[in-house]
């Protein structure tokens, strides 16, 4: 396409770099899925005062136990500084708890605490309920696959 003065004005003719179109493009479409996902749940967190993130934490931590920051930081995905926030927020509520390890005085150990396991336990049905929406919706079996398929994209993204 050329504007009025002959210029190009699209990437037409330059096909050969781009996917035929962003519905095709693997970035977008994972970004699309993630919030046609996140839209069944953010309502469930928001009803208990949690943001996605914090969620992540506090679910890594029941199922993890004890761990290091950066281990966290890896595991929910969440930036360093932003974990600083959100570790900040979770410790003032009462949900997690810092710990100090003894071998390395810099090294910052989270843990979930009772009242972080109490919300783990309220919300644990209704997300169960909105994971069996989408099961009766997709299949058990899609669902699986999807799963399977996107272990194995992170695994070998990881090898290089």
């Amino acid at each position: 396409m050329t504007d009025a003065a002959g210029k190009q004005t699209s990437l037409e003719g330059k096909d050969a770099f781009l996917p035929p179109n962003t519905r095709r493009s693997l970035p977008i479409a994972l970004l699309r899925a993630r919030e046609a996902v996140m839209e069944n749940f953010r309502p469930m967190l928001a009803a208990h005062d949690l943001t996605e993130q914090q969620w992540r934490v506090i679910r890594i931590l029941a199922e993890q136990g004890v761990i290091d920051a950066s281990e966290m930081a890896d595991k929910a995905f969440i930036l360093p500084p932003s974990l600083t926030r959100i570790i900040r927020t979770l410790e003032e509520r009462g949900l997690i708890s810092k710990l100090r390890d003894e071998n390395d005085g810099r090294r910052v150990l989270l843990e979930i605490t009772a009242p972080g396991l109490r919300i783990i336990e309220q919300v644990a049905p209704e997300s169960k309920a909105i994971y069996e929406r989408l099961q009766s919706r997709f299949g058990r079996e899609k669902i699986d696959l999807l799963l399977d398929l996107l272990d194995e994209l992170a695994d070998r993204s990881h090898q290089g």
